[in-house]
């Protein structure tokens, strides 16, 4: 792949590792099964924002700014990496969160504050225009603001996952591995289009599946598509992004975003209790729990290789303490 100028901040703990879950495999009756451990990335607890977060901050003090700002939901683990990630780079960070603030804080809230960000809820407004007032409040304060997107998926962001995955090529050279699929959760799309970009770069076969955790498929679908393709323009290559190059699959959303259902309940429960393996309410647990459905539909050959790509999020779970017990 082309290189880019911009260097990445170090902020996470590289290759994360690459490992065989044969005993949840075993439970499941189903293909083997692998998992890459993002949650490992190590920035406050790790989480797949972290590598996004290694070109944004750079691009932010690059542009000389001293405040960083972004918005997610309540328990969002991309506000706290990006809380986590200022602290690390010595900027102030504020936060524009969804709703109204909780009467119990815990879980990402607790890691956000422990961080220092500064924390402005949304309540009935609009997230989007509150961040972008915050904004202008910052520069009306003499401060310089770096407004990232919601997940931190614009093409920069977006570009580390085209890296991750040649990380994740080269690991499985060295075991001797092939994988035929990769699956995990999917939502503000940077994770993906950055993967699916990295496999047109280097013509990578493996089936790359984002199991949504909120927007239903033909949303989803050109979103990733979109910015996969912006992705590819960033990095200087000049190839097509096709739309069969992206797979969603909606089936799985259940009640809605962060709404923890039986499936989810099942997926954690079972990951953690096979092979201690952490999975969070929202996105992972959801991710597995598509998962475990596809395989018990018999949806991949008793000899494929299948990787859940685990893009972390575990302190929320905390939130869901009652609803987890």
């Amino acid at each position: 792949m082309s290189q880019q100028t911009l260097s990445p901040i170090a902020l996470g703990h590289y290759p994360t590792p690459l490992h065989e879950l044969p005993r949840l495999a075993r439970a499941l009756g189903g293909p083997r099964l692998y998992v890459k451990r993002d949650d490992l990335t190590g920035l406050a607890l790790g989480g797949n924002k972290t590598r996004k977060l290694g070109y944004l901050l750079a691009e932010a003090l690059q542009q000389g700014a001293n405040t960083i700002i972004t918005m997610g939901a309540p328990q969002s683990n991309h506000a706290r990496q990006t809380a986590a990630a200022a602290a690390r780079c010595g900027l102030r960070a504020t936060l524009v969160l969804t709703q109204r603030a909780p009467e119990r804080i815990n879980g990402n809230l607790l890691l956000d504050d422990l961080l220092g960000a500064h924390i402005r809820w949304a309540g009935d407004r609009d997230p989007l225009a509150l961040l972008q007032e915050v904004a202008d409040e910052e520069r009306a304060a003499g401060r310089v603001p770096y407004v990232i997107p919601y997940g931190g998926s614009n093409a920069l962001g977006a570009s580390a996952y085209a890296e991750a995955l040649a990380e994740m090529l080269r690991q499985s050279h060295e075991q001797d591995l092939r994988i035929d699929h990769i699956v995990f959760a999917s939502s503000s799309g940077g994770t993906q289009a950055g993967l699916v970009a990295g496999a047109r770069a280097l013509n990578e076969r493996a089936h790359i599946l984002g199991i949504s955790v909120d927007k239903p498929a033909d949303v989803l679908n050109t979103l990733v598509l979109d910015l996969a393709q912006q992705t590819i323009a960033h990095m200087g290559l000049h190839m097509p992004v096709r739309p069969g190059d992206v797979h969603v699959n909606d089936a799985y959303i259940g009640q809605g975003y962060g709404v923890l259902g039986d499936p989810e309940r099942e997926a954690i429960r079972l990951a953690a209790r096979t092979e201690g393996l952490l999975l969070d309410p929202v996105y992972t647990g959801r991710a597995m729990a598509g998962l475990m459905d596809l395989i018990r539909q018999r949806a991949f050959g008793a000899n494929e290789n299948v990787l859940f790509w685990h893009t972390g999020g575990s302190p929320a779970l905390f939130a869901y303490a009652e609803q987890l017990r």
